[in-house]
């Protein structure tokens, strides 16, 4: 992948540009020069501005359009940055607006091809099954959510409620994946792939795995799995973005750290009362 900037401009355009909602009910607008993204009032989460376009001149007031438009309705949302956006200083005027950030990602990507030829035939380890699973498989879901808490802890927002929604929507454009013991059908990892209609990209997320069952070569079968799917739907490009434990396993596999992109949280002073 010898033109890194051409990627990321394309990534940009295709992904962050032209998003499409994953179910009936949420609205995406371009406001000025702003995208964002409004879940309905049954989702926790899910309110984000994805992409922007602004100057030191516009960009305050622009912070201040979208934390009314959202406090208006009692929303948290996340405005998501990347490394490349303008001004350079709007981290810090985020910030000052009352923004949170989380933990920075890398935004990687790579070739399809590079990687399945880089995954070869990976295969679980012995004792353990890949799958892709239904909306209408409570079991499967189940074990996704305790897999989840177990990594990162309890959370109340529902995110796998929307990921089962998504799915019900629209299976073509999205399979799930689990790693489960063949035995007892415990998931130990669990990761999806977007396949994006009408761009060159895919996209993988989740591969969260229990401690006790990391260092197997779980993720990368994983990777693997959902990389030969991308090419089976003729996609040129996988997009991630990588935590510091996921990123030097893709990085090894064929996918280039592009830029760096952190989320920044704002949630109205009355957030608990929607929880």
């Amino acid at each position: 992948m010898s033109d890194d900037g051409g990627v990321l401009a394309r990534f940009d355009r295709e992904i962050r540009q032209s998003l499409v909602a994953p179910v009936p009910g949420w609205a995406i607008e371009r406001v000025g020069h702003v995208i964002r993204v409004t879940a309905p009032e049954t989702a926790v989460y899910g309110c984000f501005v994805e992409w922007s376009a602004l100057t030191a001149e516009t960009v305050d007031a622009e912070i201040a359009a979208q934390v009314d438009y959202f406090a208006a309705r009692r929303r948290r949302f996340e405005w998501k940055t990347y490394g490349y956006d303008s001004p350079p200083d709007l981290p810090d005027r985020l910030v000052r607006a009352g923004f949170v950030p989380e933990e920075p990602e890398a935004l990687v990507i790579g070739p399809v091809a590079a990687v399945t030829a880089a995954c070869g035939d990976a295969e679980p380890p012995q004792g353990i099954r890949l799958r892709a699973i239904e909306a209408g498989d409570p079991d499967a879901w189940t074990g996704i959510t305790e897999l989840h808490e177990a990594v990162w802890g309890p959370d109340a927002g529902g995110w796998w409620q929307a990921l089962v929604a998504e799915l019900s929507a629209n299976p073509e454009a999205m399979t799930v994946l689990v790693a489960e013991t063949a035995g007892g059908g415990q998931v130990v990892c669990a990761g999806w792939v977007r396949f994006h209609a009408g761009t060159a990209f895919a996209s993988l997320w989740g591969g969260s795995t229990l401690p006790a069952w990391r260092n197997r070569g779980i993720y990368r079968a994983l990777v693997g799995r959902r990389a030969a799917l991308a090419a089976e739907r003729g996609y040129e490009f996988l997009q991630v973005d990588a935590s510091p434990d996921s990123r030097p396993i893709l990085e090894r596999l064929g996918l280039r750290v592009l830029t760096s992109t952190t989320p920044y949280i704002w949630t109205p002073e009355d957030w608990s009362s929607r929880q």
